[in-house]
């Protein structure tokens, strides 16, 4: 190396200067960091127990109005229960099923689309037309036939919105492998004797992670949304474990003699999903490098 020329940074490098770079994407994380470090520490930073009912503070408007009470510092439902709590124990229950719903979605959506694109004369029609059949559905209403025919609850409600986004992980994958198919390395590959699933997995489906991640943060966000409105429907986590969604809806009836009881659970789940899809926009201009050049 010549005296005075400078190393390229590694891709790891890369991608953290570009992501913050993003200023938008950059508060987004942190935003996102402090909910899930919220949810994390819930058991330690909620005030009381989520189930506990104060009857002698029902509706307590937030500590900052005359009538508040600094022992709730969001105030309390229609039942006495404390909204911090439960926002922070929610959080727990909103979070792990949009993960659990987005792991579930992603690892046989990449299975069946390589699949689909390794083996496009007989495998790829069967696989695409039963993915057509499930995008013919809405996400949310094809989560609530799912949820009619399983019945409400946390694992089910995981399973109905897993099923509604595995169309989009075969065929964004499907899509993704095809067009790494035609290029040099994978003849090279092929030509070296690799099999085929040596190919699937260690060659083409590295080259197919940037979109995928892209893809999973922004399904990340869906499912918190679509298990809110499970929850808001009465389709989904049931009374009396906290649930931003079912908060919405026990507070409906409320809204105009305490507006806190409805404005705070939504405003935690706008804030919630526009911080993971900022996330999503900076992850997706930061790891396409023709974007990361252009900017």
């Amino acid at each position: 190396m010549k005296a005075g020329a400078t190393e390229p940074p590694s891709p790891f490098r890369a991608f953290v200067t570009a992501f913050a770079a993003n200023r938008g994407a950059l508060i987004a994380f942190f935003v996102f960091a402090a909910v899930v470090l919220g949810a994390v520490l819930a058991p330690w930073l909620a005030p009381h127990d989520p189930v506990q009912q104060f009857r002698d503070h029902l509706l307590t408007p937030p500590a900052w109005q005359a009538a508040g009470l600094a022992q709730f510092p969001l105030g309390t439902d229609e039942l006495g229960r404390c909204l911090l709590s439960r926002l922070l124990h929610g959080a727990r229950i909103s979070l792990w099923i949009g993960l659990a719903a987005v792991l579930l979605a992603l690892v046989p959506g990449v299975v069946l689309g390589l699949l689909a694109a390794f083996f496009q004369r007989w495998l790829s029609p069967v696989i695409m037309r039963v993915m057509d059949v499930l995008l013919a559905l809405p996400g949310l209403l094809l989560a609530i036939c799912v949820i009619t025919i399983l019945g409400p609850g946390l694992v089910n409600t995981v399973i109905a919105i897993a099923v509604g986004a595995l169309p989009g992980y075969v065929r964004l994958v499907r899509g993704s492998a095809l067009a790494e198919l035609s290029k040099d390395y994978v003849t090279a590959s092929r030509v070296a004797g690799s099999g085929t699933a040596r190919l699937m997995f260690d060659t083409v489906l590295p080259n197919c992670l940037a979109p995928l991640i892209v893809n999973a943060t922004l399904s990340f966000s869906s499912a918190i949304l679509e298990t809110a409105a499970l929850g808001f429907l009465g389709l989904g986590v049931q009374a009396p474990t906290p649930e931003w969604g079912s908060m919405l809806s026990a507070a409906r009836d409320y809204i105009e003699r305490a507006p806190w009881v409805v404005t705070i659970p939504g405003l935690t789940i706008l804030v919630t999903v526009l911080a993971i899809n900022l996330m999503g926009d900076g992850l997706r201009d930061a790891l396409d490098p023709k974007l990361r050049v252009g900017s």
